[in-house]
């Protein structure tokens, strides 16, 4: 079940042969790096992922985690837990963001991480108005998902 990834540029590539998890991070990390309420996830044994090309940046966001961007076009590809790996597990893990996979619909997130730190408008997102293209009206010219 190889999963190949790689960064915006195409200069940073990955195969990730397993998936142990999956799921939506809302810590404020996450938030900042990224720039989006949320981030998509998912999670790798550590001898199942493979850096196949290119070279990363790294940045410690925290005490314990360490995260690896494209130097190039700075994408946020994967990020390591520094801790000894839990004995639940037996293996430290890879965080790669999904997005960054070339077939991310073969990974669905399975959980809310940081729920305690979402912005608030996560749960009312679900009933906005959706568009299949870029091309969006006018607000004024929107309805909801729930009006006639």
């Amino acid at each position: 079940m190889a999963l190949w990834g790689g960064c915006y540029c195409g200069a940073v590539r990955y195969r990730a042969d397993t998936v142990f998890d999956a799921g939506y991070c809302h810590c404020s990390i996450c938030r900042r790096i990224s720039g989006a309420a949320a981030v998509c996830w998912f999670s790798v044994r550590e001898e199942d992922f493979e850096l196949i090309q290119g070279e990363v940046a790294q940045l410690a966001s925290s005490p314990h985690f360490t995260r690896h961007f494209c130097p190039r076009c700075g994408t946020h590809l994967f990020g390591r837990d520094d801790l000894p790996a839990p004995p639940s597990v037996d293996s430290r893990l890879i965080s790669a963001m999904l997005g960054t996979l070339d077939e991310p619909d073969r990974v669905a997130p399975r959980l809310h991480q940081w729920w305690s730190s979402r912005v608030f408008w996560v749960e009312q997102a679900d009933g906005l108005p959706r568009f299949e293209t870029g091309l969006i009206p006018h607000p004024d010219k929107r309805r909801s998902r729930s009006a006639p």
